[in-house]
């Protein structure tokens, strides 16, 4: 007897097995969707066209990795994989995909480099963006004009590649967004050295950061 097979929306392939059973032609993984203005191949999609309704990004793009989180900045976007990788498409104009500063964009999504840890959570700003690893690191790449970067006045106004910030060592980052020009994290609770109510700093300050 031949074994029905059915095509979801995202590619995937359902096997019937029985009356009321149905089996997956692979391991169960989370895929992304995107639509909308596709210029600098923002989308990941590998084309330069915009979307007017929920594409599928292929997994290949991914080495069939389960993708775990994605965050949109001003014309680039990341995506977080199960492993603990990341990668990131569109404009790079300011190094915000973390990749080689001598591509202006790309259209699909290439692996950031340099991040040696598993990465757990990422953001992403207007120009600027952001990885946190498994142990509470913050990594900080893209445009530094007002110190969104938390890197100190010192730092190159465009930081390619995902620079860790030093001035938080000790402390560990939870969570983090960025916005246009300015990045807010949490911390974890009472840290060595510093008092449980010094839970939140932000970027930039003539200091560098600033604990609330």
């Amino acid at each position: 007897m031949q074994m029905k097979k059915q095509t979801l929306w995202l590619g995937l392939e359902l096997y019937k097995i029985s009356s009321k059973r149905w089996m997956s032609g692979e391991a169960a993984r989370r895929y992304a969707a995107v639509w909308g203005n596709g210029d600098f191949g923002r989308l990941g999609s590998g084309s330069l066209d915009s979307q007017w309704k929920p594409r599928p990004l292929l997994s290949s793009a991914f080495h069939h990795q389960s993708l775990v989180s994605i965050a949109c900045g001003g014309a680039h976007t990341l995506v977080l994989t199960d492993t603990g990788r990341v990668y990131a498409a569109g404009l790079n104009d300011f190094g915000q995909l973390g990749v080689s500063d001598n591509i202006a964009y790309s259209m699909e999504p290439l692996e950031v480099s340099g991040l040696q840890k598993e990465i757990v959570q990422i953001s992403a700003g207007y120009y600027h963006s952001c990885a946190i690893t498994v142990d509470g690191e913050l990594y900080m790449w893209g445009k530094n004009s007002n110190g969104q970067l938390g890197l100190g006045k010192k730092a190159e106004k465009v930081v390619p590649a995902p620079t860790k910030v030093e001035c938080l060592n000790g402390i560990t980052i939870k969570t983090i967004a960025l916005a246009s020009e300015h990045s807010v994290a949490v911390t974890g609770l009472y840290e060595e050295n510093f008092m449980p109510i010094y839970s939140l700093l932000y970027f930039p300050l003539s200091s560098g950061f600033q604990l609330l």
